[in-house]
């Protein structure tokens, strides 16, 4: 359910008292004059802090900055982190790579604001959920210089989009989201490779966790292993935690005690990376 804008509000007294300043609303991008915005975390103290940018999910077609991937603000903000949640175009109006470069757009921006915002440069990492998770491993493996970052988390994300549409064929919102049709042509297997992560892997890309349940019936969760399988084979570090049992989405995880480890896992392991 998309949270109202009154709901949202309410949670910013929350946020606010609980030791930094919440942001909303501000536009770091406008593609095509149509504006995108993004949320801010920006924790009491001197800084620079290291940073997250936080890209949510909705299979490319649905959802904002404030949905899906929620579960995950109240850790990064209690580990001290300065983070970012962001909008991005969305398919079928708008076409890959659209979602990507507002993804890039929203690097470039942090950056370019960091004073403002206690943003470390050198200490950025990306975190993306389920259709968010497959824009971040793009973006991890792809950008360099202004739009490189430090480290990368993928929930779930669709890392090899060729084996997941021979797995479980071309769903519409795949169909809208790459421009293609239902049929597995040689140019829609040219369009599926150009646009996943897993075909840009290099020795000197930034390092990924990969947090997936293994009864996910959205992607498989193979998807995660073999990706990070391919890194360590080109020389790149990466790491998987999995957890047992667990559908798709962090939404679903918050109703079973036995799957919130990956909160204690995401923190630790993004301190690790981004010291």
């Amino acid at each position: 359910m998309r949270p109202t804008r009154a709901i949202l509000l309410a949670a910013a007294p929350l946020l606010c008292a609980a030791g930094g300043d919440w942001k909303t609303d501000i536009e770091f991008s406008r593609p095509m004059g149509e504006p995108q915005t993004l949320d801010a975390w920006v924790p009491e103290g001197k800084g620079p802090f290291p940073t997250v940018i936080v890209v949510h999910g909705g299979g490319w077609t649905n959802g904002h900055k404030g949905t899906y991937v929620t579960p995950v603000f109240e850790p990064l903000k209690q580990a001290g982190f300065t983070w970012f949640t962001i909008d991005y175009r969305l398919s079928p109006k708008h076409k890959f790579p659209a979602a990507t470069d507002d993804t890039f757009a929203a690097i470039e921006w942090v950056k370019a604001h960091a004073k403002e915002y206690k943003v470390d440069t050198k200490r950025i990492a990306l975190l993306g959920e389920s259709a968010g998770g497959h824009i971040v491993a793009y973006c991890g493996a792809t950008g360099k210089g202004k739009r490189s970052v430090r480290a990368v988390v993928d929930f779930y994300g669709g890392n090899d989009l060729l084996a997941l549409a021979k797995a479980r064929g071309l769903p519409k919102n795949m169909q809208g989201f790459l421009g293609i049709g239902p049929e597995m042509t040689p140019q829609a297997e040219a369009a599926l490779n150009a646009a996943s992560g897993q075909t840009y892997i290099r020795k000197n890309m930034p390092p990924f966790l990969f947090i997936h349940g293994t009864e996910d019936q959205a992607v498989p969760y193979r998807q995660s292993p073999d990706m990070c399988a391919a890194m360590k084979q080109a020389g790149a570090r990466c790491e998987v935690y999995t957890v047992d049992g667990a559908p798709h989405g962090v939404g679903p995880w918050e109703k079973n005690p036995a799957w919130q480890g990956y909160k204690v896992k995401m923190i630790e392991w993004l301190k690790a990376e981004l010291k």
